[in-house]
């Protein structure tokens, strides 16, 4: 009864509205107490599944980061071989139809030999003395075959030795490997001879074994000594020795500027010289 009264004067006339809210004014601090478990829980709870959470996160963008690092020092390499690979096709020599890239496997230890070993083989259609070329100039020449592999010799190897001219007069020398990979030596060269640094040496095609115009060196240093008959002439080589991974090889010889022209020209012509 006495519940009923106060709920019908306070819905009349308010008066209750003070009490009130010092009662809830008072409970407060009890409602904080009994609330603060739930909310303990709930926020340990939240914590542990978080840390949880960004723990498996973390784990996994760290896998990704792995994957992705590895992902691009592989696109790296990739670029890398692509740029060399396309130096190799915009070599300053011009081909005929028929060329193939090979890798090196491995590069001769002996200080006094320089030989190294490409992946292409009698398989592949490689020939003893064929050339071996880089973006820039002659390497060397196939040595022997195998079925899968074969091996070369370096220009620069000292028993080697290849027929050039100078390309500023047409003067026929031999160069000689000078046993460094960043040396040649030109023999015999009488010390009248017109010879000077800066001279461009190219293959002259004698002897069969290079094609001619190929390039093979700079001329560093020219020494006159007036007590030697010849003069000594040390040559810089074009090809970029120990520095390759990819190598051509050359079936044919490079196509003649004036050749191509005259097959441009006449087709009659060129069904004339063969078949």
């Amino acid at each position: 009864m006495i519940s009923i009264a106060l709920m019908s004067v306070d819905h009349r006339t308010h008066r209750l509205d003070s009490a009130r809210s010092l009662l809830e004014t008072l409970l407060y601090p009890l409602q904080i107490v009994v609330d603060m478990p739930l909310r303990a829980s709930r926020w340990t709870v939240e914590q542990i599944s978080t840390r949880s959470m960004l723990l498996e996160e973390n784990e996994f963008l760290r896998e990704q980061n792995l994957r992705s690092s590895a992902r691009l020092s592989k696109l790296a390499e990739l670029e890398a071989e692509n740029r060399r690979l396309r130096e190799l096709l915009a070599s300053p020599v011009e081909f005929a139809e028929k060329v193939l890239v090979a890798e090196l496997i491995t590069v001769g230890m002996d200080p006094f030999i320089s030989r190294l070993v490409i992946n292409k083989g009698s398989a592949d259609g490689v020939v003893v003395g064929q050339s071996l070329i880089d973006s820039q100039g002659v390497m060397g020449q196939v040595m022997g075959t195998g079925l899968f592999s074969s091996t070369a010799l370096l220009i620069t190897d000292p028993g080697h030795a290849l027929p050039v001219q100078v390309q500023r007069n047409g003067l026929q020398a031999v160069a000689v490997g000078g046993g460094a990979l960043d040396l040649l030596l030109l023999s015999h060269i009488p010390k009248s001879a017109d010879v000077k640094k800066g001279d461009r040496l190219v293959t002259s095609g004698l002897g069969g074994r290079f094609p001619s115009g190929y390039p093979v060196g700079v001329v560093e240093s020219v020494v006159r000594d007036p007590g030697q008959t010849f003069a000594d002439i040390r040559v810089r080589p074009s090809a970029l020795l120990g520095r390759n991974r990819e190598v051509l090889l050359v079936w044919r010889e490079p196509i003649a500027q004036e050749e191509r022209g005259t097959k441009g020209l006449s087709p009659v012509g060129e069904r004339r010289g063969g078949r």
